[in-house]
């Protein structure tokens, strides 16, 4: 396992997501265990949790709990494992996807979670989401007074904007740490951001970090879809066949060459999927890898 630099911490170069454990098509406890096992076996040491990482409804806090479990669970040293959460965001038995940025809720919902997780203080706490309702300032004010009162220990925003991320820095200084953002092979659309992070020493954790591959390997190696996948993703195919590995593993490293400080947090909900993934952190791609890639 390779290593990066995030709020002064080292933390494994690939994290995993564990929002895949407790959403829709979730496996059975038993192997979202062995999957969060799987991936600390690997090396992993950056869980990717939030509150509202569950089924429509109720079960608020599935996730963290899970994760809470794994942890304890788990027959290795656990010491440097670095659990990332997030609050703002909320699931109602509609199915869809509320935001809620007010301080008063953020302070609630990190204390929730700071129980659930059964922490001394949250690692990592970032915003999930910023709500429109709600001044960004105000919201990201929330962080700033967990972080004085101890209940976090650093602080990270998610789906921002690059002025977002200077106006948070703005009022954090160095205590905002992370941005993570939607990033894949077929989501490049947060390059500022991303650019922004790398200049400020901000880690940028890419969430969805495998959109477009996977789906193009349903359609075999060379990507035979009808939705252009075969021209957009075919070369991480063909690199993949090249080094022996999956195209999900390819895409990862890709991710991890864009900037030192790019990792990825890719979910899993298989030990195989969870260690595959782990492996990434380990292949280097050459210069003319990353040319066929895309920029």
């Amino acid at each position: 396992m390779r290593y990066r630099t995030l709020g002064g911490l080292r933390v494994s170069a690939v994290g995993l997501g564990t929002m895949p454990l407790s959403v829709e098509g979730r496996p059975d406890e038993a192997r979202a265990l062995a999957t969060v096992h799987a991936a600390l076996d690997a090396g992993v040491t950056l869980l990717d949790t939030a509150d509202s990482y569950h089924l429509p409804g109720g079960e608020a806090g599935h996730n963290e709990r899970l994760v809470a479990r794994a942890l304890a669970t788990y027959g290795g040293d656990t010491g440097d494992v670095l659990v990332a959460t997030k609050g703002g965001r909320g699931r109602p038995a509609d199915g869809t996807w509320t935001v809620n940025g007010s301080p008063r809720h953020l302070k609630a919902a990190a204390e929730a979670s700071l129980k659930r997780l059964g922490l001394e203080a949250i690692g990592l706490y970032h915003l999930h989401k910023p709500d429109p309702a709600v001044p960004f300032e105000d919201s990201v004010g929330a962080l700033r007074d967990l972080l004085d009162a101890g209940t976090i220990r650093l602080a990270g925003i998610s789906n921002t904007t690059a002025d977002q991320i200077r106006r948070a820095h703005a009022i954090l200084g160095d205590r905002l740490v992370s941005v993570q953002n939607q990033y894949s092979p077929a989501v490049r659309d947060s390059d500022p951001e991303l650019l922004l992070c790398a200049r400020l020493g901000l880690a940028f954790l890419p969430w969805s970090p495998l959109g477009g591959i996977s789906r193009s390997s349903l359609d075999g190696p060379s990507g035979g879809g009808t939705d252009g996948s075969r021209e957009r993703f075919g070369a991480f195919h063909a690199v993949a066949r090249e080094h022996g590995v999956s195209p999900q593993r390819v895409a990862l490293a890709w991710l991890s060459a864009l900037a030192p400080t790019v990792i990825p947090i890719p979910g899993a909900t298989r030990p195989e999927t969870a260690r595959d993934s782990a492996r990434a952190a380990d292949l280097v791609l050459s210069p003319e890898d990353l040319a066929r890639l895309g920029p």
